[in-house]
């Protein structure tokens, strides 16, 4: 027992250490690497990866009319293509702490689509004051400094941030409701969806006109071995183990964990408004899930 709680522990640690560097790798990526190209090359090493691994397990893949690439190819797209590329795209303005705390607010939203969606995880008024605080430390984010009443600096790329939370909450809801397949296979299959849609975008966009630098190809390596497969196993173990409500509290890390990475080794600078806004929505979290009916 205690074995399989230190195995668990070790679980939670890498995925939040592999999420918090991610948005890392990816605001150093994007500097030389389109977006479009960065997602289509991500996935398609993650594919083959997770393709042989799950082989290797002795897992066989259904046949192609099979319910599960329905399930786990849509989850591949609503979870890995689109958010992938809508963050990637936000982070050629944002900075990376600022793309994980935007992202951070994954459980808020998942609270509230957990309502509707998972069985016994009704919105309290706990939840539901916890949701509120935790949208005003968006709002703060959102607010030009020195205040006042113009445009928001770069709201659209924050916006594109933004949505890859819904994206992520929404992949957390669909994952506890899909049809139970081995972490590995789904993974696999997620991933492979992913890399199709992502090449074809990617080459409709037309192909890239110069060789990165190695330094962006050893960084997209790591994000696709790291963040996109090894991460991905483990996201959808977690979530058959504890469900929804558990694996959106690891977002809770995630932000510290980028924000530390930024600074170390992209130079970004840590300012009193980002410790605000991420301390409000820390709060708001927090009072959600003190509720006595949260999982």
């Amino acid at each position: 027992m205690a074995h399989n709680k230190t195995l668990f522990d070790a679980a939670c640690l890498a995925v939040i250490l592999i999420w918090g560097t991610a948005y890392t790798l990816v605001g150093f990526i994007v500097d030389t690497i389109s977006p479009a190209w960065m997602v289509a090359v991500r996935t398609t090493i993650a594919a083959l990866v997770l393709t042989a691994y799950a082989l290797w397990r002795g897992h066989r893949f259904p046949n192609l009319r099979d319910k599960t690439w329905r399930w786990y190819g849509g989850m591949g797209f609503i979870g890995m293509a689109l958010p992938f590329y809508l963050s990637a795209h936000g982070q050629i303005k944002v900075d990376s702490g600022l793309t994980a705390i935007l992202v951070g607010v994954m459980p808020l939203i998942t609270i509230v689509l957990a309502h509707f969606f998972v069985k016994g995880e009704r919105l309290s008024v706990r939840k539901a004051l916890g949701f509120i605080i935790g949208f005003l430390g968006i709002i703060y984010l959102f607010l030009p400094v020195p205040f006042a009443w113009e445009v928001v600096q770069d709201w659209q790329s924050q916006g594109l941030i933004l949505f890859t939370a819904l994206c992520y909450a929404s992949l957390t809801i669909i994952a506890k409701r899909a049809p139970e397949t081995s972490p590995s296979l789904g993974a696999a299959i997620m991933v492979i969806s992913a890399a199709i849609l992502s090449v074809i975008y990617a080459l409709s966009n037309g192909l890239p006109q110069t060789m990165p630098p190695r330094s962006a190809l050893f960084a997209l390596l790591a994000l696709s071995l790291g963040a996109t497969a090894f991460a991905q196993i483990l996201y959808l173990r977690l979530i058959q183990i504890s469900g929804p409500s558990f694996v959106s509290k690891l977002a809770y890390l995630v932000p510290v964990a980028s924000i530390i990475a930024g600074i170390i080794y992209l130079d970004e600078v840590l300012s009193w408004g980002l410790v605000g806004a991420m301390l409000v929505i820390f709060v708001g979290l927090l009072i959600a899930k003190s509720d006595k009916n949260t999982g």
